[in-house]
């Protein structure tokens, strides 16, 4: 007798075919999907236009500006110190930017997001990597009615073990593990970006803070000359020696310098608040730390990272990269829920029934397998694939554009040290000359050349300019800690494994990122 022969058309001729497929793909262990490789670095050989390398070809001096005017040179291809911020010398700064890493709640939160993170990865891996087995047990009273009376009770006890597996046939587990590990090194990189982006704003917190103060300081001093001014223009006047028109315009520069003084002083304030949050302290502290503007030292030499570098380097970049990894592996768990799922399970269970003073055992186990094959859902499946395609492009596009704003920070950076550096030295040389021409005043009215009112013109005009000068100084600083962060902090140069961040790469993926 011949047996029956499934035709290759027919629903079982299907099922046959399916489980052929199933037995290979099960021996081949494939996973459907696309295999994530790392995007390609741009093929940019230097940040600014091909004929512009002014950057490159001279130092940025401001050699009449003191602390803030050290020539700077740009070192291409150097690398950056993880701990830059030492560079300016500054004990004060370097206590600061310690007491913010260790007590910053931005950073406590974002490092309870890396070990969430960590936790969902490790859950879905032991999900994957073991078979499930839980322990059950019950007890129960029970009457029989059924028969001759009179009922008759017994106690049923039994306990046992189930296990269920679902085999990972089509790597939709692999894939969800994959997205897992990419969210994680994710949320790694977002701590690490945290942590270059709070170093900064307190370098520039301090640094403005303490300028700020510089400019109240050198604002007071201008008020007490342009008031002693008015008192003897005053007094001019009174003896028919002035105008009233020129008492008049004593009255309003005075009356400007005074109102500029509250904004100052508001200045000062909110900069202090906001330096008292980066390090994790109320804004009422009496003990807050401050710098000197005139103890910072500019480092001489800036390095200048390849920028074929800068996208391994910085950790927005590295975090969109993640991004856009964990979007990969999405598709990958969307393809594979096309796909038939299938479990295995099995249990074991003891009973005892007690009856009548007496008791009798038996044992029941099964082991069985499931299918679940998906036929007709209406395009759900295909459409959530599709969705899955697209988030993928989405995160593609905002990859590039984070590589975009990258490369934009860095040349806004070297644009701005250039324009900020010419500012200073400006700045320096009319801060030097207003101090020789007040101090020859002082002399000269000494020896009676000239009148006091002169003397308090020239006081005034130095004021000012060491006003401008304590800006400009705080600007040079400022964009020095602005390039150290554009380039990525150093991050990787750091050993202590106690510090945020730690060892950020974590999640693999080389091969063919077509998604389609």
């Amino acid at each position: 007798m011949l047996e029956k022969t499934a035709r290759p058309g027919t629903l079982p001729g299907r099922l046959s075919c399916l489980a052929g497929v199933i037995a290979g793909l099960m021996l081949a262990g494939c996973a459907v999907g696309p295999d994530f490789a790392t995007p390609t670095p741009p093929p940019h050989a230097d940040y600014r236009p091909g004929n512009d390398k002014s950057l490159q070809t001279r130092p940025i001096a401001a050699p009449d500006a003191g602390n803030a005017g050290v020539q700077q040179t740009l070192s291409q291809g150097r690398d950056l110190p993880a701990d830059w911020w030492t560079l300016f010398h500054s004990p004060e700064l370097d206590t600061m930017i310690r007491e913010a890493l260790a007590h910053s709640p931005t950073l406590a939160a974002a490092e309870a997001a890396v070990r969430q993170a960590q936790e969902n990865y490790n859950a879905e891996l032991g999900t994957l990597a073991v078979p499930t087995i839980n322990a059950q047990g019950s007890a129960a009273r029970q009457r029989q009615v059924q028969g001759s009376p009179p009922p008759k009770d017994f106690t049923v006890y039994s306990g046992g073990l189930t296990v269920s597996y679902s085999l990972d046939v089509f790597g939709g587990g692999r894939r969800e593990l994959e997205s897992l590990a990419a969210q994680m090194d994710y949320q790694r990189y977002q701590l690490e970006a945290a942590r270059q982006t709070l170093i900064f704003n307190v370098v520039s917190t301090a640094v403005q803070e303490a300028a700020t103060r510089v400019q109240v300081d050198a604002t007071r001093a201008t008020l007490a000359a342009l008031t002693a001014q008015l008192g003897i223009v005053i007094k001019q006047h009174q003896l028919g020696a002035q105008p009233l028109t020129a008492v008049l315009q004593q009255q309003q520069q005075v009356a400007q310098i005074n109102a500029s003084l509250p904004a100052l002083e508001k200045s000062q304030a909110l900069y202090r608040n906001q330096l008292a949050t980066y390090l994790g302290r109320y804004p009422n502290d009496p003990d807050l730390p401050q710098i000197d503007l005139d103890a910072l030292r500019l480092p001489q030499n800036l390095p200048l990272s390849l920028p074929s570098e800068l996208v391994r380097q910085r950790p927005d970049i590295q975090a969109s990269e993640a991004l856009l990894h964990q979007a990969s592996a999405e598709v990958g768990v969307a393809t594979a829920n096309l796909y038939p799922q299938i479990t295995l399970s099995g249990s074991y269970a003891r009973q005892r029934t007690d009856m009548n003073g007496g008791s009798s055992y038996a044992s029941l186990w099964n082991m069985g397998a499931g299918l679940v094959m998906p036929l007709i859902d209406g395009g759900a499946l295909r459409a959530h694939r599709r969705a899955a395609v697209a988030a993928y492009d989405q995160a593609a596009a905002q990859y590039r554009q984070t590589v975009l704003s990258a490369f934009q920070n860095v040349a806004n950076t070297l644009n701005t040290i250039q324009a900020d550096a010419g500012t200073l030295d400006a700045e320096a040389d009319q801060a030097e000359e207003t101090r020789q021409l007040r101090d020859i005043a002082q002399k000269r009215h000494q020896l009676g050349a000239i009148s006091y009112l002169t003397v308090l013109d020239a006081e005034r005009a130095y004021q000012q300019a060491r006003l401008n000068l304590a800006s400009s100084q705080a600007a040079r600083f400022a964009d020095t800690a602005m390039l150290y962060m554009a380039l990525g902090g150093g991050w990787w140069n750091r050993t202590d494994p106690t510090q945020a961040g730690g060892n950020l790469k974590m999640a693999a993926g080389n091969n063919d990122n077509n998604i389609r």
